[in-house]
């Protein structure tokens, strides 16, 4: 038992556990694997997955190809972020001006975005798994720059809400397919801090949106708010072009663990045996006779719309296999938590301009914008704790545990969940409702929530990537459908009760929910191990769409 966590009696090494060691010398042998035979990093950690000799193998691209990746995917999260709550601020003064309802208004500009992410989700994804996410990347892109020059010349609310169903439509690769692209790049002990630049990405844009949106809004109005964001998404459609290569890449079989593991045959002949193991990869790095030369940068291989990349899939998998990615622990308790907190952030965002146009605080479109520049200043703070604190904690309780790297070491940074996004949410209700000074409820209470939301999302992200590495693109794209459906539910809803039972008694009802699905971390945590063996033994992910080959 390493540090709580409960062993399993059925295999020996169970996928998602590996060798992940800075001090090689005391570990030289995992299973029957010669620790000393792996590639490693210049500090001597254990590359995990092992790369292969090909120079254009993503794990093997230089650093600077890599960081650019990844500012090109914070900087389109960024836009993604920011797009959605764009009009967050004026939303009292927008429905009013088109002389609808405040739920009516959230329920076609906000709502339908929403619900048109969750299905792009699912469409990207089963795109992306078939074709490579670059063209993928790159379309959609490309449709969020028209989509918001479309919106910004739309004649007739009607016509403002396609567009924005559209612009919903392609926002979703940059919240789906992002943390499968993070696991394509990096290895595991570097995924935590760029997990965390994804989470400030999306969280970010949301949060500094309003601020800005809200100041252009009131001296330029809505319509330049969504001109400037199409520059920006034409700026991101560079930035896709020249530092977005294809991710994709055909290598043998492997899971994230480099150990022995039992095969099923054995298991199911013999269910007692656990003793009895099979290689599931090799022990030695892949390698080539002659390996190719890496491709330049102005290489047509980089910079081409579609790399030619055609998966072996069965086209009625696609729609399947995100949603049998649910049956997996992890990925079930990585979903709720995943939903509650971002969908937290869109019902901040919808009742912001309800709660403080309102008197006593009687705030201005900008005045009201302004509010979310402390959850930005906390979403930042996240960023800078969150890679060194998730990606720290996993080294060190790996080196605690004789170098065995388990992903239930990304946990425990989950209890950020429950005492700062929990505690914040109790305080906003109480705050709001006694009408406190407007800095204990925007600077105090907003601060804790999404400082909170930061550091658990990105444990999530890192958790549910490393239990199902290979399949991490199915996983997020059913978490975001169930994430964006919820969501999408909420904005029907939220601002009657708010109007009916009041701030206190909304905002504490969030907090009791998002402290008792907190508290799930506790179980996911001692029995992740065994729950890890349960989906490789059982097969369950395959059960629904085993046959994904091509007839």
């Amino acid at each position: 038992m390493a540090f709580g966590i409960l062993d399993d009696r059925k295999l020996e090494n169970v996928p998602g556990t590996a060798p992940l060691s800075d001090f090689i010398s005391a570990v030289p042998q995992v299973g029957d694997v010669d620790t000393s035979t792996l590639k490693h990093d210049e500090n001597g950690i254990v590359l995990i997955p092992q790369p292969t000799d090909d120079p254009n193998d993503p794990y093997n691209w230089p650093r600077w190809k890599k960081e650019m990746f990844t500012v090109t995917f914070a900087f389109g999260c960024g836009c993604v972020g920011a797009v959605g709550p764009l009009l967050g601020p004026a939303l009292v003064q927008l429905s009013e001006m088109f002389d609808v309802s405040l739920t009516t208004w959230n329920i076609g500009m906000q709502g339908g975005t929403i619900a048109c992410i969750a299905v792009g989700s699912l469409i990207f994804n089963a795109l992306a798994v078939k074709y490579g996410k670059r063209p993928i990347y790159l379309a959609t892109t490309v449709g969020l720059m028209i989509t918001c020059f479309w919106a910004a010349a739309a004649n007739s609310l009607t016509s403002l809400i396609v567009s924005r169903l559209f612009m919903g439509f392609c926002m979703a690769p940059f919240e789906a397919l992002v943390p499968a692209s993070i696991a394509d790049v990096w290895f595991v002990h570097q995924r935590g801090f760029r997990s965390s630049i994804f989470n400030l990405g999306v969280l970010g844009g949301i949060n500094l949106a309003t601020p800005i949106s809200g100041n252009i809004i009131q001296d330029l109005g809505y319509r330049a708010s969504f001109n400037i964001m199409g520059a920006f998404f034409a700026i991101n459609v560079l930035l896709v072009i020249f530092f977005m290569p294809e991710t994709a890449y055909r290598r043998e079989p492997t899971s994230i663990d480099l150990t022995r593991q039992v095969s099923l045959d054995d298991f199911e002949s013999n269910p007692k045996k656990d003793t009895s193991v099979s290689h599931i990869e090799s022990s030695e790095p892949t390698t080539r006779t002659n390996p190719p030369t890496p491709y330049s940068f102005w290489s047509w291989k980089e910079l081409a719309p579609y790399s030619g990349y055609n998966a072996d899939i069965k086209y009625s998998a696609f729609f399947i296999r995100p949603f049998t990615m649910l049956l997996s622990p992890a990925v079930a308790w990585g979903t709720l938590l995943f939903t509650t907190s971002i969908s937290w952030l869109v019902g901040i965002s919808i009742t912001l301009s309800q709660i403080f146009s309102a008197p006593p605080y009687n705030f201005s479109i900008k005045a009201v914008g302004a509010c979310n520049l402390s959850a930005f200043v906390a979403s930042i703070i996240g960023m800078a704790v969150a890679g060194p604190l998730i990606d720290g904690i996993a080294k060190k309780m790996s080196k605690g545990n004789r170098g065995i790297f388990e992903p239930e070491f990304r946990l425990p940074a989950m209890a950020s969940y429950l005492c700062l996004t929990a505690v914040g949410f109790f305080a906003w209700g109480q705050s709001a409702y006694a009408q406190d000074p407007w800095p204990i409820p925007v600077v105090v209470c907003l601060g804790m929530i999404n400082l909170g939301i930061q550091l658990s999302v990105t444990g999530i992200v890192t958790y549910v990537v490393d239990c199902h590495v290979d399949r991490a693109g199915e996983a997020f794209a059913a978490m975001n459908f169930v994430k964006n459906m919820f969501a999408f539910g909420l904005v029907f809803y939220l601002n009657d009760w708010l109007s009916k039972d009041g701030v206190r008694k909304v905002f504490f009802s969030i907090g009791g929910v998002t402290a008792a699905v907190s508290l799930l971390t506790v179980p996911m945590y001692i029995f992740g191990k065994r729950a890890r063996s349960w989906v490789y033994r059982s097969k369950v992910l395959d059960r629904f769409g085993a046959d994904t080959t091509m007839n």
